[in-house]
């Protein structure tokens, strides 16, 4: 009689042959199927009807723009005066003018209450009792108001058949 050790290995064992069958018979279906679908031509190149009616070979495609990588646009957002470098005073305006809106009385230094005057304000409105503490249904009217994901509409032309069936 086998022991229990033994009874889990064949267990494993099993396991990875039956696995290992299916894998096989996948990639037999699979290949299958491949060498039965039509291989169709490559699409001739375009030709324009000027083109057409004086027999002139098409022209080469025009080339297209190369994007700008995203480090390039980031680049160029910082350089102001695009003299092609970033002084230390561009580096730092967009920090500066972030700055600049926190501290509401101009004195150069945020306080925490500057600093934190969304939280606090949003904390004010949310307790409506005037408590000075949120119970959950209050707490819950300072969840973050997410948009709502829309999905992009079909302009297939098949779109919408079969709907009225």
């Amino acid at each position: 009689m086998p022991r229990g050790g033994e009874r889990g290995m064949w267990r494993y064992l099993a396991g990875g042959l039956a696995a290992l069958l299916m894998v096989a018979a996948g990639w037999t279906l699979f290949s299958g199927r491949a060498r039965t679908e039509p291989v169709l031509p490559p699409m001739p190149p375009a030709v324009t009807t000027n083109q057409a009616q004086q027999g002139a070979a098409p022209e080469a495609p025009v080339p297209e723009a190369s994007e700008r990588t995203r480090e390039e646009k980031r680049f160029d957002r910082y350089d102001k005066d695009r003299d092609e470098r970033i002084t230390r005073e561009e580096y730092l305006a967009s920090r500066r003018k972030a700055f600049a809106k926190l501290d509401v009385n101009g004195d150069g230094r945020l306080s925490f209450e500057e600093w934190a005057a969304k939280s606090i304000g949003k904390f004010t409105a949310a307790d409506r009792d005037k408590s000075a503490a949120m119970d959950r249904a209050e707490f819950a009217t300072t969840a973050v108001k997410r948009k709502a994901k829309t999905k992009p509409k079909c302009l297939c032309p098949t779109a919408g058949a079969g709907e009225d069936d």
